[in-house]
């Protein structure tokens, strides 16, 4: 930064793009803020940790391996063909989690404002 006024601001995003590297080991060790992706929105919304009801039952620990699921298949872009193969799975199995998925939050995964909201609060629970 430039001056001390700049200052709040920078820590902001020091925090933020600590917090994003810990939740994504793929960005690194150290990442800077620009390199953070969803996570500069995402931590800027809130400190506390997400808790939204729909995606509350997708996040409890007997279901990581669906959580997992439904992150790959919505970072593919709903490709059910890369997410297939990101996981190692069978398109069929992915098919079947994400209907799991579907019933599990009560949302539509053809529907993008659910698809949003679960990718989001999928990203925000890393930052927990």
């Amino acid at each position: 930064v430039r001056g001390l006024a700049e200052l709040p601001a920078a820590w902001e995003q020091a925090v933020a793009a600590a917090r994003a590297a810990a939740a994504e080991p793929r960005l690194g060790p150290v990442v800077q803020w620009s390199q953070i992706g969803p996570y500069r929105l995402l931590a800027t919304l809130a400190a506390d940790p997400v808790d939204d009801p729909a995606a509350r039952p997708l996040l409890a620990p007997a279901h990581r391996e669906l959580a997992r699921t439904a992150e790959v298949f919505l970072d593919c872009a709903g490709q059910a063909g890369r997410a297939a193969a990101a996981l190692g799975i069978h398109r069929q199995t992915l098919y079947y989690r994400l209907g799991r998925v579907e019933q599990l939050t009560g949302l539509d995964l053809d529907a993008g404002e659910d698809r949003l909201l679960l990718h989001m609060a999928l990203k925000a629970s890393r930052l927990a």
